[in-house]
């Protein structure tokens, strides 16, 4: 392997190490980025199998990096701590330091971060996301040749846009028999005239907020994209037939945005008329049909616009049509500000063990490459993972799923799977 295949990465040491070497991505009145050939992207390790999948994706990404700029561009890693590292080191989940880096540095990306269930702490994923605007959660799911659940999987080849600061994943909630719980019940039954019935003494609520600002920022984001990549088909998904002040409000913005200037006559809405040249046809579809769709027939769909929850659950069904989360990249992206992450979970059951597959954060970091205007590197991983899985080389759950099949393959750790695709890399 190349010499410098890690040799510009700078992990943790007290504090952040930024390195003289590098300079900060610039963000530009229009919200576009001004990249320097030697960026400094920070990046999180992450929990679980964090440790182990994200060095093998700055091993693929620099190997790209190297073969297809030939030293005139590199980038310059530097660790930040969120999540059980930060807990560790410096006692809290999301050190201020990893949020002044995040705003300085504009482009990040990150591990899988944990958090506890049913212990009152939030979501560090939830928090970043907010915390600069990365509104918009995009995730491509197309297949690459690695085994899947169905039959013809290049019918999957779609993009996933899940708004990411509305919704439950607010956080605001009250626990079941607390005072405050029993505030919000009280001022619910005897202020807003909710019923007793469905308003329990011993009820736990959770607040869904919906936002016509953001979910009109989100729906362009999603159109813009649609429109510049040729896309065709666009879903607006969402319960509106039962929760008609967030999720039906959240469709009827979608059709609002439609009709502004910038997109009239470039989407259509007539469900009966087909999108021409420079033209999307965007529809709107109940949630639970739309997961039977994609079961049914995936190919029907280009894009699909959801809010936050929703947006989880159809990104994942996705997922599952070709493999799983682990071969899907993701990429929260705001006015200019980005966080590609892995798609997955922390998956502790198997950390340390050497074996997690790399190939979703790997795809992320392809990804990050596409948003800093460096598509030749990107594609060179595109490539190199197609080629690797075409020779049936992958961790033990890509073997694995090919030996299921009847197919011959061979099963080699996280790294060594990093190894392969850099070395088909040309």
């Amino acid at each position: 392997m190349a010499k410098t295949a890690f040799e510009n990465v700078y992990y943790w040491e007290g504090k952040a190490q930024i390195p003289q070497e590098g300079q900060f991505i610039k963000l530009k009145e229009d919200n576009t980025l001004e990249v320097p050939d030697n960026p400094i992207i920070p990046f999180v390790e992450g929990d679980g199998i964090g440790p182990e999948i994200t060095p093998a994706m700055i091993l693929v990404v620099n190997t790209a990096v190297e073969k297809t700029y030939n030293g005139s561009k590199r980038i310059h890693w530097v660790e930040v701590l969120a999540g059980d590292k930060a807990d560790e080191k410096v006692g809290e989940r999301l050190p201020q330091e990893t949020l002044d880096v995040l705003k300085e540095s504009i482009v990040a990306i990150k591990g899988p971060l944990g958090t506890p269930v049913g212990k009152g702490v939030k979501s560090i994923n939830s928090a970043l996301r907010r915390a600069f605007n990365y509104y918009s959660a995009v995730r491509p799911v197309y297949w690459m040749g690695q085994p899947t659940p169905i039959p013809n999987p290049e019918r999957v080849d779609l993009v996933v846009f899940r708004e990411n600061t509305d919704d439950v994943y607010a956080g605001i909630e009250f626990f079941s028999g607390t005072p405050e719980a029993q505030k919000v019940r009280e001022f619910l039954i005897k202020e807003m005239g909710a019923s007793e019935e469905g308003f329990p003494e011993d009820v736990g609520i959770t607040v869904k907020p919906m936002s016509e600002f953001k979910t009109k920022r989100h729906v362009r984001k999603a159109l813009r994209y649609a429109l510049e990549n040729g896309k065709k088909n666009v879903a607006v998904i969402g319960k509106g037939n039962i929760m008609k002040a967030t999720e039906g409000a959240f469709i009827n913005w979608a059709f609002e945005v439609a009709e502004e200037p910038e997109f009239k006559g470039k989407v259509i809405t007539d469900p009966e008329a087909e999108p021409g040249e420079g033209q999307v046809k965007l529809v709107k579809v109940i949630t639970d049909q739309m997961l039977m769709q994609l079961v049914l027939r995936p190919e029907a769909w280009d894009v699909i616009i959801a809010e936050n929850l929703n947006g989880d659950y159809v990104s994942d069904l996705a997922a599952s049509l070709i493999g799983g989360p682990g071969f899907v990249p993701s990429g929260n992206i705001g006015d200019g500000y980005a966080l590609f992450e892995s798609t997955h979970g922390t998956a502790w059951d198997i950390a340390g063990k050497g074996i997690a597959n790399p190939l979703s954060i790997t795809l992320s970091g392809a990804m990050m490459l596409e948003y800093l205007g460096w598509k030749e590197a990107a594609d060179k991983i595109y490539e190199a993972v197609r080629k690797t899985l075409a020779d049936r080389i992958g961790t033990p759950d890509i073997a694995g799923g090919f030996q299921k099949q009847g197919i011959e393959a061979k099963a080699v750790g996280t790294m060594e799977f990093a190894e392969e695709i850099a070395k088909r890399i040309a």
